[in-house]
């Protein structure tokens, strides 16, 4: 759950203060499975992602540092968690077998008819 307000005619009353709620998926790719038939470690992957979007809840978005300067679009959003997943990916936080980890793509829906996605190769 985020405020915010975007900046530009293109977006119309949503220029304003508003909210969003969010349901985030995480899709992790892989070439083939590991040593334990898996892509990586779910329970892991779930605390990663739950870390990161602890950072936004129940926050305004135009106060955080962060962002100044930036339209905090639902795409912008994935792209800002992809980032910092990826992040956790590359320091081990997922775990020694999440190195095989190839691609990965954070979608966030705000309804049945609205969501993005942001989708990346990962570092090898």
């Amino acid at each position: 759950m985020i405020a915010h307000s975007f900046q530009g005619a293109v977006f119309g009353p949503a220029q304003r203060m508003h909210g969003a709620t969010y349901v985030v998926d995480l899709e992790l790719r892989r070439d083939s499975l590991d040593a334990d038939g898996v892509v990586v470690d779910i329970g892991l992957a779930t605390q990663v992602l739950r870390q990161t979007l602890a950072a936004f809840n129940f926050q305004n978005l135009d106060e955080m540092p962060e962002f100044k300067g930036h339209n905090t679009t639902t795409e912008f959003m994935a792209r800002a968690i992809f980032d910092r997943v990826a992040a956790c990916i590359a320091t081990g936080e997922l775990g020694a077998n999440a190195s095989g980890l190839r691609q990965m793509r954070v979608t966030l829906h705000e309804s049945h008819v609205a969501w993005a996605s942001y989708e990346g190769d990962l570092p090898a």
